[in-house]
């Protein structure tokens, strides 16, 4: 089975802060933010519910993708979290199924 690599956008409630973030493994990463695992932006900011995710093949694409979403506008990253889960909805326990 090919690794997959994941963009993610966690956020601290609806229309709140939100982070932008890549990961080989998306169930290990959102655990490590919601339970503030590591000193980091998402723990001094209570950002730990995840909104979107995508699924990428490849590191380089999933970078790119990345650096992309952190570059838009905010109004951009809702439009984008809205398409898809418009009530944002925890994507956690889906994700853990």
């Amino acid at each position: 089975m090919q690794k997959q690599y994941f963009v993610y956008i966690l956020a601290s409630k609806k229309c709140g802060t939100l982070y932008t973030g890549m990961t080989s493994r998306l169930v290990g990463r959102s655990f490590e933010h919601k339970t503030k695992a590591v000193d980091s932006f998402t723990k001094k900011y209570r950002v730990s519910i995840l909104v979107h995710y995508e699924i990428l093949g490849d590191p380089a694409s999933a970078l790119h993708r990345e650096k992309c979403i952190k570059e838009w506008k905010r109004e951009w990253k809702i439009k984008l979290i809205e398409q898809h889960n418009p009530h944002w909805r925890d994507l956690y326990p889906e994700i853990c199924a």
